[in-house]
């Protein structure tokens, strides 16, 4: 793996700190106040993008040939929100969003409808998504927590060649920026790290590869129903829950969840599953690939949040998250350890690459360890022109704490 050099960096937008503006406020909820987290906010006439955190806030950076633009704010559920550039503080803004009503028609969707609506999202990938490549600029977050302590946050600016779902090549992807913070004093005996973080954000891509997540025989192994009817940017979207047959003897761990769907192109927006992790040994072995011996690892907990944004009639990837709780006991200890690993990606900017993208020799592995490729960082300045998920307030104390320390490892994939 390879981090380049500034001098090196050919991003989509390439401009000094001159050449850009940067705005950060809360999205809310117009009637409960409540902050509304991962919201969608885009400059109108580009594929400048960024969401807003978890606690509801964000933070974008806008070129000064934008500045003219509009911000357009999109949550599921909520009418969009346009607001002028030029109206925006650059600290401190309120943007409310006002959710919308929807009356269900006298609409029946039986198993069967919901079996077929399904199919149909799989049969119009082509015609929703393109099949073409994509060069996307995104920014990675992991981290990891023992109990309600950070030990590692690590960011990064990434380069992906998003590959045709065609041809069957994994995405592509090299690292342009990154920094990270380690803190393995609050750590037992053992290095807890996340192998492939970034490839699972890109995994969890229903598009791309759907049998990722429900194979191939997928109509044996899920029952779909159709739930509801919501809105995203005027549109219906049709709300279709799947979950893993209970008729399955000894099954291998599978998902539950909800599809969100435009009820026209039958594209998904959105989608929120969990893995069934009843069986601790099995969901154990899909996720450690080394351990020391004795000591006993399982997930609790495993959930992801895949979504997508329409620009130019075509769906493209929006932003994915994933968040997974294990217990760690070691043999004969009476308590158990919390460990909570959450890995993040969201598109900051992208265009289609003019030809099929040719494979890159120094592209980084499936199975890379992020924070062994990535030095020590708190230069808040660190960024510079690039946007990014605004920080929790929770990681942005966790990055002025953390120090480093060599220790035992456990690698979780």
């Amino acid at each position: 793996a390879i981090i380049k050099s500034e001098a090196q960096i050919n991003p989509i937008n390439n401009s000094d700190s001159s050449s850009f503006k940067y705005f950060k406020g809360t999205i809310l909820d117009s009637k409960t106040k409540n902050e509304l987290t991962f919201a969608s906010i885009t400059i109108s006439g580009s594929n400048i993008s960024t969401i807003s955190n978890s606690e509801g806030n964000f933070l974008i950076k806008i070129p000064t040939d934008r500045q003219d633009a509009n911000l357009i704010i999109s949550f599921l559920g909520y009418k969009d929100k346009v607001i002028s550039i030029k109206d925006l503080n650059q600290e401190k803004n309120l943007l409310y969003l006002e959710p919308v009503n929807i009356l269900l028609k006298d609409v029946v969707v039986n198993v069967m409808d919901a079996n077929k609506i399904f199919s149909n999202v799989l049969n119009n990938r082509s015609k929703n998504y393109g099949d073409s490549p994509i060069q996307m600029i995104g920014f990675y977050r992991e981290s990891i927590k023992k109990r309600r302590n950070y030990v590692s946050v690590l960011e990064s600016i990434v380069d992906i060649q998003k590959m045709p779902f065609s041809i069957g090549v994994q995405d592509q992807v090299n690292i342009l920026k990154g920094r990270k913070n380690v803190d393995y004093t609050k750590l037992d005996t053992v290095n807890f790290k996340l192998e492939g973080g970034l490839f699972s954000a890109l995994f969890i891509d229903l598009i791309k590869d759907p049998s990722n997540i429900f194979s191939e025989k997928v109509f044996e192994l899920y029952n779909f129903h159709f739930e509801d009817i919501t809105q995203v940017n005027d549109k219906e979207v049709l709300i279709i829950s799947f979950k893993q047959k209970a008729s399955i003897e000894d099954p291998d761990p599978l998902y539950s969840g909800k599809l969100f769907i435009d009820a026209k192109s039958l594209a998904i927006v959105s989608a929120t599953f969990q893995l069934n992790v009843e069986n601790r040994i099995k969901a154990g072995l899909i996720f450690t690939r080394k351990k020391p011996k004795g000591l006993i690892l399982y997930p609790t907990e495993v959930s992801y949040q895949v979504d997508y944004r329409q620009q130019n009639n075509k769906w493209i990837f929006s932003y994915s998250r994933g968040d997974i709780t294990f217990k760690l006991n070691w043999n004969k200890w009476i308590f158990n350890t919390t460990y909570n690993t959450t890995f993040e990606l969201v598109n900051t900017d992208w265009k289609n690459q003019d030809s099929r993208a040719q494979i890159n020799t120094q592209r980084l592995s499936p199975y890379v360890i992020m924070s062994d490729k990535i030095p020590n960082a708190v230069d808040l300045e660190f960024w510079g022109q690039y946007n990014i998920i605004e920080p929790e307030k929770s990681i942005e104390s966790a990055i002025k704490k953390i120090k480093s320390k060599n220790l035992k490892e456990i690698l979780i994939q």
